[in-house]
């Protein structure tokens, strides 16, 4: 699996080349299209995938779900999870030590996910490619509902 959120976090803490892009991120922000689809090139090339891979996070904008350099999409899941649950995770995360899910951040990453995301979903929603997770169940039985919407 590679979560595009996971690899700003480590390239940018490593002083990497999505270092000037980190800041962007933890402030609820999109990174630009480019640099997660290039990002994601290197990633993909460095790594064993004709069995095939899982994207965490990807893609989040329509401009990266419609680039023909970026990768194939065989299947979408969208984890459906109410705004609420969500504030109520991320103060948990925040509680945990991960200092970027203060309640400003997760008001913005909320509407861009809202005004970004949605509209990739409801692209793929069209397609018959979407895969929609109820992820309010325990975490086991949301991981077996990600498999069994892989396995389509």
């Amino acid at each position: 699996m590679v979560s595009t959120g996971q690899l700003i976090r480590d390239h940018g803490a490593d002083g990497g080349a999505l270092d000037q892009w980190r800041s962007l991120a933890e402030r609820g922000e999109l990174v630009p299209d480019t640099v997660i689809l290039t990002a994601l090139h290197e990633v993909l090339g460095s790594t064993e995938t004709s069995r095939g891979y899982v994207l965490d996070g990807f893609p989040r904008t329509v401009a990266q779900a419609e680039d023909p350099s970026g990768p194939h999409v065989d299947v979408a899941v969208r984890l459906d999870v109410p705004d609420e649950v969500v504030r109520e995770r991320l103060a948990g995360r925040r509680a945990a030590g991960r200092t970027d899910d203060d309640p400003e951040t997760v008001e913005r990453r909320l509407q861009v996910y809202h005004s970004e995301t949605e509209p990739v979903a409801d692209m793929y929603g069209k397609k018959g490619t979407l895969r929609s997770v109820d992820a309010t169940r325990p975490p086991d039985e949301v991981t077996e509902a990600i498999l069994d919407a892989l396995g389509d």
